[in-house]
């Protein structure tokens, strides 16, 4: 949501105060595009990651707040659950310093997290969802202490009526209901930024979502939920289902939900933040003192603060950003569907096969969304949370393939062009893009490993469910330290 918030209740003046001042924003927002108010001549790259927090026995610890003063560093932030942290590593140029020093920072700022969590006895874990988590650690409880979670929570339950029902049918099969938005927490993330202009930003949004799937397909990492082994990516049906504000009823007649896919290809930026506006009821409508259409007449740079809080309440797996930096305001694509994990090495990969296939897609004389239907690319993205590294998906001129011979045939040959229009070196491209293939190749990744480790333990080794999955967690985490990419772990 991007900003903390007052324990309050909302009036009926409030929410028409807060709809009247988002339409001032977003006719402010038009006007500064027309405008070309926007910083794009040095584009940066950013990222954030979402932890969860162990104890010894790799049990979920409810201790984000003690963590977070140990730590004392701003760009370390709570999240939903009392126990997850999110990290923000500073915005860079793609290529300064090279992966290497990208790496190495990352790396840094993760390993003195771990050092003062675990002084404290708490420990990091960069993993999609925590499969050492059980119902009891998703209750009411265990949400964060940060009054904007709360507020947020009492309007999701306002505006449904009931509890939530969470129903994954995969490998085994989950049915349970949540009085809290809490479960949410268990979706850990690994977040994207790319700064975009304002007349290249739907290029990119589209080529985002173009392959949203293929990217599940290559990175799941979140295959158990609740000690039952569901999807190879759980996290996307989780947290579609968890920040549902539709009861059935609803849902029926066609609403939208919170956490979308979108249902278009779109043709500016302003698309996305206007149907926010017309679909979605404010859930924190808060309003700011700023007046947009002043700040704008005296030549300032308005915040938007209605504009911007209401698109963080609206889940898109490509989310638009509007942000002000040292008064110059930027546009970025928040690409949002992937999982926290399993090490930094497999991280750095992911992005620059992201960064990569996307520029070289937007390059394209023929546009992929001009030869692929919207709704093509979601259901590759719910085949690819399915199935993972197994997934067929469609892609134009190829039909339905597997995700792994479109990747080695197609993608990342385009993946490499991209990062090199980027201005990034081959001695920098190949290592990053050769994790990438190597996955492939082997047809393993996180997900996989999870499956294959906790399976040897629980058939083979004959340890209870639990007891498994503690030690795989455990396992996990060893090699997490190591930075070794998870194609290459073993299973003993």
């Amino acid at each position: 949501m991007g900003r903390d918030v007052p324990a309050l209740e909302f009036t009926r003046d409030d929410r028409r105060r807060f709809r009247n001042k988002m339409h001032t924003c977003l006719d402010v927002f038009a006007r500064m595009l027309r405008e070309s108010r926007f910083d794009f001549e040095r584009p940066q790259v950013g990222l954030e990651i979402e932890l969860n927090l162990v104890d010894s026995a790799a049990d979920p610890t409810m201790r984000s707040t003690d963590v977070l003063e140990a730590i004392a560093d701003p760009s370390w932030s709570t999240e939903l659950g009392r126990f997850n942290l999110e990290i923000n590593i500073e915005p860079r140029r793609l290529t300064a310093g090279g992966p290497d020093s990208w790496e190495q920072e990352i790396r840094d700022a993760l390993n003195h997290g771990e050092e003062k969590a675990a002084a404290i006895g708490a420990h990091l874990v960069m993993i999609g969802i925590l499969p050492t988590l059980q119902r009891k650690d998703a209750g009411p409880s265990s949400l964060s202490e940060n009054p904007r979670y709360h507020l947020l929570n009492e309007q999701i339950f306002a505006a449904r009526g009931e509890d939530l029902l969470i129903a994954v049918d995969g490998v085994d099969r989950l049915r349970t209901y949540a009085d809290t938005i809490t479960p949410e927490a268990a979706c850990t993330s690994t977040q994207f930024h790319l700064q975009v202009s304002p007349d290249e930003f739907a290029d990119y949004w589209n080529a985002a979502q173009a392959i949203a799937g293929v990217q599940v397909a290559l990175a799941a990492n979140s295959p158990f939920l609740f000690a039952k082994e569901l999807w190879r990516e759980t996290r996307i049906p989780l947290f579609e289902q968890a920040t549902d504000t539709r009861p059935d009823e609803i849902k029926v007649q066609g609403v939208r939900p919170r956490v979308w896919f979108g249902e278009r290809w779109i043709t500016s930026v302003f698309d996305l933040f206007e149907e926010n506006a017309r679909y979605f009821p404010a859930l924190l409508p808060l309003c700011d003192d700023e007046d947009p259409e002043e700040t704008l007449e005296r030549g300032g740079t308005p915040g938007l603060a209605e504009l911007t809080l209401h698109n963080g309440t609206v889940y898109r797996w490509n989310r638009p950003v509007y942000a002000v930096v040292d008064g110059v305001p930027h546009l970025r694509v928040e690409n949002r569907v992937l999982p926290a994990g399993p090490t930094v090495a497999d991280v750095l990969s992911n992005g620059a096969f992201y960064y990569g296939l996307v520029r070289a897609l937007v390059d394209e004389d023929r546009p992929v969304w001009s030869r692929m239907s919207f709704s093509a690319a979601e259901d590759n993205l719910h085949a690819a949370a399915r199935h993972g590294i197994d997934a067929q998906l469609y892609w134009p001129g190829m039909g339905e393939v597997p995700v792994t011979e479109l990747v080695l045939r197609r993608l990342l040959p385009l993946a490499e062009r991209g990062l090199e229009r980027l201005g990034m070196d081959a001695a920098w491209r190949e290592p990053l893009l050769g994790i990438t293939e190597q996955r492939c190749v082997s047809g393993r990744n996180g997900a996989v490993w999870q499956s294959e480790m906790f399976h040897h333990l629980h058939d083979d080794v004959h340890m209870d469910r639990h007891q498994a999955l503690r030690r795989m967690t455990q396992q996990y985490i060893e090699y997490m330290h190591l930075n070794a990419p998870a194609h290459t772990w073993p299973v003993d």
